[in-house]
Protein backbone atom coordinates (compact mmCIF):
# COMPACT_ATOMS: atom_id res chain seq x y z
CA UNK A 1 0.00 0.00 0.00
CA UNK A 2 1.66 3.04 -1.44
CA UNK A 3 -0.17 5.76 0.53
CA UNK A 4 1.40 4.02 3.59
CA UNK A 5 4.91 5.69 2.80
CA UNK A 6 5.79 9.08 2.58
CA UNK A 7 5.52 10.44 -0.89
CA UNK A 8 9.16 10.76 -2.46
CA UNK A 9 11.20 13.59 -1.24
CA UNK A 10 9.66 14.27 2.35
CA UNK A 11 10.00 12.34 5.14
CA UNK A 12 8.95 12.03 8.89
CA UNK A 13 10.58 14.12 11.31
CA UNK A 14 10.85 11.87 14.11
CA UNK A 15 11.69 12.95 18.03
CA UNK A 16 16.02 12.88 17.06
CA UNK A 17 15.77 14.51 14.13
CA UNK A 18 12.99 16.88 14.98
CA UNK A 19 15.58 18.01 18.32
CA UNK A 20 18.54 18.84 16.21
CA UNK A 21 16.14 20.61 13.29
CA UNK A 22 14.49 22.55 16.18
CA UNK A 23 18.13 23.50 18.01
CA UNK A 24 18.91 24.85 14.30
CA UNK A 25 16.33 26.47 14.23
CA UNK A 26 15.71 28.31 17.77
CA UNK A 27 19.62 29.12 17.79
CA UNK A 28 19.04 31.00 14.58
CA UNK A 29 15.75 32.64 15.91
CA UNK A 30 18.13 33.27 19.33
CA UNK A 31 20.85 35.21 17.16
CA UNK A 32 18.49 37.01 14.98
CA UNK A 33 17.04 38.44 17.86
CA UNK A 34 20.11 39.87 19.23
CA UNK A 35 20.76 41.77 15.75
CA UNK A 36 17.47 43.47 16.01
CA UNK A 37 15.51 41.38 13.50
CA UNK A 38 11.82 40.21 14.10
CA UNK A 39 10.53 37.30 13.53
CA UNK A 40 7.44 37.11 10.65
CA UNK A 41 6.02 34.27 8.23
CA UNK A 42 4.82 34.64 5.24
CA UNK A 43 1.95 32.15 3.69
CA UNK A 44 3.20 28.79 2.55
CA UNK A 45 1.36 29.56 -0.66
CA UNK A 46 1.29 32.53 -3.06
CA UNK A 47 -0.10 33.72 -6.02
CA UNK A 48 2.39 31.67 -8.66
CA UNK A 49 3.34 35.50 -10.59
CA UNK A 50 5.32 36.46 -7.02
CA UNK A 51 7.27 33.90 -7.57
CA UNK A 52 7.64 34.16 -11.32
CA UNK A 53 8.21 37.67 -11.27
CA UNK A 54 10.93 37.68 -9.02
CA UNK A 55 12.76 33.97 -9.81
CA UNK A 56 13.06 34.58 -13.50
CA UNK A 57 11.39 32.38 -16.34
CA UNK A 58 14.34 30.34 -17.06
CA UNK A 59 15.07 30.15 -13.64
CA UNK A 60 15.31 25.80 -12.53
CA UNK A 61 13.00 26.50 -9.92
CA UNK A 62 10.19 28.09 -12.20
CA UNK A 63 10.65 25.70 -14.80
CA UNK A 64 11.06 22.55 -12.88
CA UNK A 65 10.59 22.80 -9.88
CA UNK A 66 7.88 24.75 -8.37
CA UNK A 67 4.59 22.99 -6.91
CA UNK A 68 2.01 25.03 -9.19
CA UNK A 69 -1.63 24.14 -9.43
CA UNK A 70 -4.99 26.02 -10.24
CA UNK A 71 -7.45 26.54 -6.94
CA UNK A 72 -10.31 25.77 -6.72
CA UNK A 73 -11.11 29.61 -7.76
CA UNK A 74 -9.35 29.38 -10.80
CA UNK A 75 -6.35 31.15 -9.50
CA UNK A 76 -2.51 29.81 -9.71
CA UNK A 77 -0.78 28.91 -6.50
CA UNK A 78 2.60 28.01 -6.16
CA UNK A 79 4.01 26.29 -2.97
CA UNK A 80 6.74 28.76 -1.85
CA UNK A 81 9.88 27.49 -3.01
CA UNK A 82 11.79 29.99 -1.21
CA UNK A 83 11.37 33.01 1.70
CA UNK A 84 12.31 36.50 -0.09
CA UNK A 85 10.04 36.73 -2.71
CA UNK A 86 6.99 36.35 -0.13
CA UNK A 87 8.41 38.77 2.65
CA UNK A 88 9.13 41.19 -0.29
CA UNK A 89 5.26 40.88 -1.37
CA UNK A 90 4.12 41.10 2.31
CA UNK A 91 6.50 44.29 2.63
CA UNK A 92 4.40 46.02 -0.01
CA UNK A 93 1.30 44.51 0.90
CA UNK A 94 1.25 45.65 4.67
CA UNK A 95 2.75 49.37 3.75
CA UNK A 96 6.19 48.80 5.58
CA UNK A 97 7.72 51.20 3.16
CA UNK A 98 7.20 53.92 5.60
CA UNK A 99 9.00 52.05 8.33
CA UNK A 100 12.40 51.17 7.01
CA UNK A 101 14.68 49.94 7.55
CA UNK A 102 13.20 46.44 7.99
CA UNK A 103 15.07 43.34 9.63
CA UNK A 104 12.66 39.95 9.24
CA UNK A 105 14.27 36.89 10.47
CA UNK A 106 11.33 34.06 9.15
CA UNK A 107 11.47 29.84 9.49
CA UNK A 108 9.15 27.04 8.23
CA UNK A 109 9.03 24.68 5.25
CA UNK A 110 9.47 25.26 1.29
CA UNK A 111 8.76 23.30 -1.02
CA UNK A 112 10.51 22.02 -4.45
CA UNK A 113 10.28 19.04 -6.68
CA UNK A 114 13.69 18.00 -7.51
CA UNK A 115 15.83 15.02 -6.97
CA UNK A 116 15.81 14.04 -3.58
CA UNK A 117 19.34 13.62 -2.47
CA UNK A 118 21.43 14.31 1.03
CA UNK A 119 20.22 16.86 2.51
CA UNK A 120 18.09 18.14 0.19
CA UNK A 121 14.24 17.07 -0.13
CA UNK A 122 10.97 18.33 -1.92
CA UNK A 123 9.70 19.80 1.53
CA UNK A 124 12.43 21.02 3.71
CA UNK A 125 13.27 23.77 6.28
CA UNK A 126 14.79 27.36 5.49
CA UNK A 127 15.93 29.98 8.01
CA UNK A 128 15.93 33.47 6.29
CA UNK A 129 17.07 36.94 7.62
CA UNK A 130 15.81 40.15 4.91
CA UNK A 131 17.05 43.79 6.09
CA UNK A 132 15.28 46.09 3.51
CA UNK A 133 15.86 49.64 3.18
CA UNK A 134 19.58 50.22 3.67
CA UNK A 135 21.38 51.17 0.74
CA UNK A 136 24.68 51.11 2.51
CA UNK A 137 27.58 48.24 3.10
CA UNK A 138 26.56 48.46 6.94
CA UNK A 139 23.66 46.06 5.78
CA UNK A 140 25.85 43.26 4.02
CA UNK A 141 28.15 43.21 6.82
CA UNK A 142 25.65 42.90 9.63
CA UNK A 143 23.73 40.26 7.04
CA UNK A 144 26.82 37.84 6.97
CA UNK A 145 27.87 38.60 10.60
CA UNK A 146 24.73 37.23 11.50
CA UNK A 147 25.36 33.86 9.38
CA UNK A 148 28.46 33.49 10.60
CA UNK A 149 27.80 33.86 14.36
CA UNK A 150 24.92 31.23 13.91
CA UNK A 151 27.25 28.89 12.24
CA UNK A 152 29.88 29.32 15.46
CA UNK A 153 27.10 29.33 17.57
CA UNK A 154 26.09 25.96 16.29
CA UNK A 155 29.58 24.65 16.25
CA UNK A 156 30.26 24.30 12.94
CA UNK A 157 32.43 26.84 11.78
CA UNK A 158 35.64 25.23 11.35
CA UNK A 159 33.44 23.24 8.41
CA UNK A 160 32.80 26.01 6.59
CA UNK A 161 34.23 29.22 4.19
CA UNK A 162 32.44 31.77 3.32
CA UNK A 163 32.75 32.79 -0.20
CA UNK A 164 31.71 36.11 -1.61
CA UNK A 165 31.76 38.29 -4.93
CA UNK A 166 30.80 41.50 -5.94
CA UNK A 167 28.01 41.74 -8.77
CA UNK A 168 28.55 45.73 -8.84
CA UNK A 169 25.72 48.24 -9.65
CA UNK A 170 23.57 48.35 -12.60
CA UNK A 171 25.83 50.09 -15.09
CA UNK A 172 29.16 47.83 -14.02
CA UNK A 173 26.55 44.72 -15.07
CA UNK A 174 25.45 45.95 -18.12
CA UNK A 175 28.61 46.63 -19.68
CA UNK A 176 29.81 43.24 -18.28
CA UNK A 177 26.89 41.24 -19.63
CA UNK A 178 27.57 42.81 -22.98
CA UNK A 179 31.05 41.24 -22.93
CA UNK A 180 29.95 38.21 -21.53
CA UNK A 181 26.95 37.35 -24.17
CA UNK A 182 30.22 38.37 -26.86
CA UNK A 183 32.00 35.83 -25.55
CA UNK A 184 29.41 33.20 -25.03
CA UNK A 185 28.17 33.69 -28.84
CA UNK A 186 31.49 32.69 -30.30
CA UNK A 187 31.01 29.87 -28.36
CA UNK A 188 27.63 28.47 -28.55
CA UNK A 189 28.33 25.05 -30.26
CA UNK A 190 29.69 24.38 -26.93
CA UNK A 191 27.09 24.93 -24.70
CA UNK A 192 23.89 23.19 -23.06
CA UNK A 193 20.21 23.40 -24.61
CA UNK A 194 19.53 25.00 -21.21
CA UNK A 195 22.19 27.28 -21.86
CA UNK A 196 21.50 28.24 -24.72
CA UNK A 197 18.18 29.38 -23.25
CA UNK A 198 19.70 31.05 -20.87
CA UNK A 199 22.30 33.11 -22.96
CA UNK A 200 19.90 35.81 -23.78
CA UNK A 201 17.94 36.22 -20.84
CA UNK A 202 20.25 35.75 -17.93
CA UNK A 203 24.08 34.68 -18.96
CA UNK A 204 25.32 35.01 -15.51
CA UNK A 205 23.40 31.93 -14.48
CA UNK A 206 25.24 30.04 -17.36
CA UNK A 207 28.38 30.29 -14.37
CA UNK A 208 25.48 28.00 -12.13
CA UNK A 209 25.47 25.15 -14.42
CA UNK A 210 27.20 21.90 -14.00
CA UNK A 211 27.28 20.51 -17.81
CA UNK A 212 30.78 20.27 -18.14
CA UNK A 213 30.83 21.74 -21.48
CA UNK A 214 29.66 24.68 -19.80
CA UNK A 215 32.15 24.33 -17.57
CA UNK A 216 34.81 24.30 -20.27
CA UNK A 217 33.68 27.67 -21.52
CA UNK A 218 32.69 29.43 -18.69
CA UNK A 219 36.08 29.02 -16.92
CA UNK A 220 37.81 31.07 -19.66
CA UNK A 221 35.23 33.60 -19.64
CA UNK A 222 35.42 37.15 -18.71
CA UNK A 223 35.14 38.13 -15.01
CA UNK A 224 32.64 40.95 -13.96
CA UNK A 225 35.69 42.22 -11.39
CA UNK A 226 37.26 43.65 -14.32
CA UNK A 227 34.24 45.87 -15.31
CA UNK A 228 33.71 47.66 -11.87
CA UNK A 229 33.15 51.09 -11.96
CA UNK A 230 34.52 53.62 -9.15
CA UNK A 231 31.12 53.04 -6.80
CA UNK A 232 30.84 49.03 -7.18
CA UNK A 233 34.91 48.67 -5.93
CA UNK A 234 34.35 50.77 -3.17
CA UNK A 235 30.73 49.24 -1.96
CA UNK A 236 32.88 46.26 -2.28
CA UNK A 237 35.85 47.28 -0.44
CA UNK A 238 33.76 48.40 2.51
CA UNK A 239 32.13 45.13 2.85
CA UNK A 240 35.19 43.42 2.91
CA UNK A 241 36.97 45.74 5.27
CA UNK A 242 33.80 45.63 7.42
CA UNK A 243 34.09 41.83 7.24
CA UNK A 244 37.38 41.92 8.39
CA UNK A 245 36.60 44.40 11.31
CA UNK A 246 33.87 42.20 13.12
CA UNK A 247 36.11 38.87 12.31
CA UNK A 248 34.92 37.13 9.61
CA UNK A 249 37.03 35.70 7.16
CA UNK A 250 36.41 35.76 3.80
CA UNK A 251 37.41 33.94 0.64
CA UNK A 252 36.67 36.04 -2.42
CA UNK A 253 35.14 33.45 -5.69
CA UNK A 254 35.47 35.85 -8.70
CA UNK A 255 32.97 33.16 -10.79
CA UNK A 256 30.47 33.23 -7.66
CA UNK A 257 26.88 34.91 -9.26
CA UNK A 258 23.55 35.66 -9.25
CA UNK A 259 21.86 35.51 -12.69
CA UNK A 260 18.89 37.71 -12.35
CA UNK A 261 19.13 41.25 -13.03
CA UNK A 262 17.91 42.90 -9.97
CA UNK A 263 20.18 41.15 -7.91
CA UNK A 264 23.65 43.90 -7.34
CA UNK A 265 26.82 43.74 -5.34
CA UNK A 266 27.25 41.50 -2.36
CA UNK A 267 26.77 37.60 -3.32
CA UNK A 268 27.96 35.29 -0.91
CA UNK A 269 27.81 31.60 -0.16
CA UNK A 270 29.26 29.80 3.37
CA UNK A 271 30.29 26.58 1.56
CA UNK A 272 31.37 23.06 3.62
CA UNK A 273 32.80 19.54 1.81
CA UNK A 274 31.47 17.75 5.10
CA UNK A 275 28.34 17.14 3.43
CA UNK A 276 29.23 15.82 -0.29
CA UNK A 277 29.00 17.84 -3.54
CA UNK A 278 26.45 20.36 -2.86
CA UNK A 279 28.71 22.49 -1.09
CA UNK A 280 26.20 25.56 0.07
CA UNK A 281 24.45 25.58 3.56
CA UNK A 282 23.61 28.75 3.70
CA UNK A 283 23.69 31.83 0.88
CA UNK A 284 22.29 35.30 0.02
CA UNK A 285 22.49 38.74 -1.71
CA UNK A 286 21.85 42.05 -2.09
CA UNK A 287 18.70 42.25 -4.37
CA UNK A 288 18.07 46.32 -4.73
CA UNK A 289 15.95 46.08 -8.06
CA UNK A 290 13.43 43.38 -6.76
CA UNK A 291 10.82 45.16 -5.38
CA UNK A 292 10.69 47.56 -8.66
CA UNK A 293 10.47 43.99 -10.47
CA UNK A 294 7.28 43.26 -8.54
CA UNK A 295 5.43 46.21 -9.30
CA UNK A 296 6.28 48.52 -5.98
CA UNK A 297 8.80 51.33 -5.85
CA UNK A 298 12.52 50.43 -5.53
CA UNK A 299 13.54 49.41 -2.12
CA UNK A 300 17.25 48.26 -1.24
CA UNK A 301 16.96 44.68 0.29
CA UNK A 302 20.04 42.10 1.36
CA UNK A 303 19.29 38.69 2.95
CA UNK A 304 20.11 34.77 3.10
CA UNK A 305 18.65 31.67 3.33
CA UNK A 306 19.76 28.61 5.02
CA UNK A 307 18.72 25.10 4.79
CA UNK A 308 17.80 23.52 8.45
CA UNK A 309 18.22 19.76 7.54
CA UNK A 310 21.82 20.27 5.66
CA UNK A 311 22.64 22.25 9.09
CA UNK A 312 21.34 19.65 11.36
CA UNK A 313 23.36 17.49 9.56
CA UNK A 314 26.47 19.02 10.40
CA UNK A 315 25.15 19.85 13.99
CA UNK A 316 24.57 16.02 14.48
CA UNK A 317 24.15 14.37 18.09
CA UNK A 318 25.81 18.00 19.54
CA UNK A 319 21.95 18.99 19.62
CA UNK A 320 21.29 19.47 23.25
CA UNK A 321 18.56 17.58 24.74
CA UNK A 322 16.86 18.65 27.99
CA UNK A 323 17.03 15.33 30.54
CA UNK A 324 14.31 14.92 32.75
CA UNK A 325 13.41 14.03 36.31
CA UNK A 326 12.11 10.23 36.29
CA UNK A 327 9.29 9.42 39.35
CA UNK A 328 8.91 5.99 39.71
CA UNK A 329 6.12 4.87 41.61
CA UNK A 330 6.42 1.56 43.61
CA UNK A 331 2.63 0.60 44.33
CA UNK A 332 -1.22 1.98 43.82
CA UNK A 333 -0.91 4.42 46.56
CA UNK A 334 2.52 6.00 45.69
CA UNK A 335 1.28 6.48 41.98
CA UNK A 336 -1.47 8.36 43.34
CA UNK A 337 1.25 11.07 44.82
CA UNK A 338 3.33 10.42 41.88
CA UNK A 339 0.83 11.69 39.70
CA UNK A 340 0.58 15.04 42.13
CA UNK A 341 4.40 15.34 42.53
CA UNK A 342 4.85 15.51 38.41
CA UNK A 343 1.64 17.49 37.65
CA UNK A 344 4.04 20.12 40.60
CA UNK A 345 7.58 19.83 39.27
CA UNK A 346 5.69 20.65 35.48
CA UNK A 347 3.87 23.34 36.49
CA UNK A 348 7.44 24.46 38.19
CA UNK A 349 9.32 24.21 34.83
CA UNK A 350 10.64 20.58 35.30
CA UNK A 351 10.92 18.36 32.45
CA UNK A 352 9.28 15.00 34.08
CA UNK A 353 8.97 11.44 33.06
CA UNK A 354 6.24 9.85 34.96
CA UNK A 355 5.74 6.01 33.16
CA UNK A 356 2.51 4.38 33.33
CA UNK A 357 3.16 0.75 34.96
CA UNK A 358 5.70 -1.75 35.38
CA UNK A 359 7.69 -2.71 38.51
CA UNK A 360 10.52 -0.98 40.25
CA UNK A 361 12.82 -3.05 38.03
CA UNK A 362 11.09 -2.13 34.90
CA UNK A 363 10.56 1.81 35.50
CA UNK A 364 14.13 2.05 36.60
CA UNK A 365 15.50 0.88 33.39
CA UNK A 366 12.73 3.59 31.73
CA UNK A 367 14.55 6.19 33.73
CA UNK A 368 17.96 5.19 32.06
CA UNK A 369 16.09 5.09 28.44
CA UNK A 370 14.99 8.06 28.62
CA UNK A 371 18.32 9.54 30.09
CA UNK A 372 16.86 10.66 32.91
CA UNK A 373 19.10 13.28 34.87
CA UNK A 374 17.58 11.98 38.58
CA UNK A 375 14.94 9.73 39.99
CA UNK A 376 12.11 10.26 42.25
CA UNK A 377 11.55 7.37 43.97
CA UNK A 378 7.89 6.32 46.23
CA UNK A 379 7.22 3.27 47.63
CA UNK A 380 5.31 2.59 50.61
CA UNK A 381 8.40 3.01 53.01
CA UNK A 382 8.76 6.21 51.80
CA UNK A 383 5.46 7.45 51.81
CA UNK A 384 4.74 6.27 55.72
CA UNK A 385 7.86 8.60 55.95
CA UNK A 386 6.55 11.44 54.21
CA UNK A 387 9.73 11.97 51.43
CA UNK A 388 11.08 10.22 48.50
CA UNK A 389 14.48 8.68 47.68
CA UNK A 390 16.36 11.24 45.46
CA UNK A 391 18.90 9.27 43.16
CA UNK A 392 21.59 11.25 41.00
CA UNK A 393 21.60 9.36 37.89
CA UNK A 394 24.91 10.62 37.01
CA UNK A 395 26.79 9.62 40.08
CA UNK A 396 24.52 6.87 41.84
CA UNK A 397 24.50 8.71 44.84
CA UNK A 398 20.62 8.62 46.53
CA UNK A 399 19.13 10.70 49.24
CA UNK A 400 15.88 10.34 51.56
CA UNK A 401 14.53 13.99 50.93
CA UNK A 402 11.25 15.65 52.60
CA UNK A 403 8.38 15.85 49.96
CA UNK A 404 8.27 19.52 51.13
CA UNK A 405 11.58 20.29 50.14
CA UNK A 406 11.60 18.57 47.20
CA UNK A 407 11.07 21.11 44.70
CA UNK A 408 14.19 22.79 46.97
CA UNK A 409 16.42 19.61 45.99
CA UNK A 410 15.68 19.27 42.53
CA UNK A 411 16.41 22.86 41.64
CA UNK A 412 20.23 21.58 40.43
CA UNK A 413 18.54 19.41 38.04
CA UNK A 414 16.35 21.97 36.56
Amino acid sequence: MAYLQPVRGTHDLLPDDLRAQRFVQDTAAAIALRYGFEEMTPPVFEFTDVFQRTLGDTSDIVTKEMYTFDDRGGDSITLRPEFTAGIARAFMSNGLQQSVPVKFFARGPVFRYERPQKGRLRQFHQVDVEILGVPGPQADIEVIAVGAHLLLELGVADDVTLEINTLGDTESRQTYRETLVEYLTAHKSKLSEDSLKRLEKNPLRIFDSKNEGDREVMAEAPLLQEYLNDHSRTFFDDVLQGLADVGVETNINPQLVRGLDYYSHTAFEFVTTTLGSQGAVLAGGRYDGLMEQMGGRAMPGIGWAAGVERLAMMVGDAAPTKRPVAIVPVGAPAAREAMKIAQTLREDGYHVDLGYSGNMGKRMKRADKVNAIASVILGDDELAKNVATVRDMLSGEQAEVPLSDLREHLAKYR
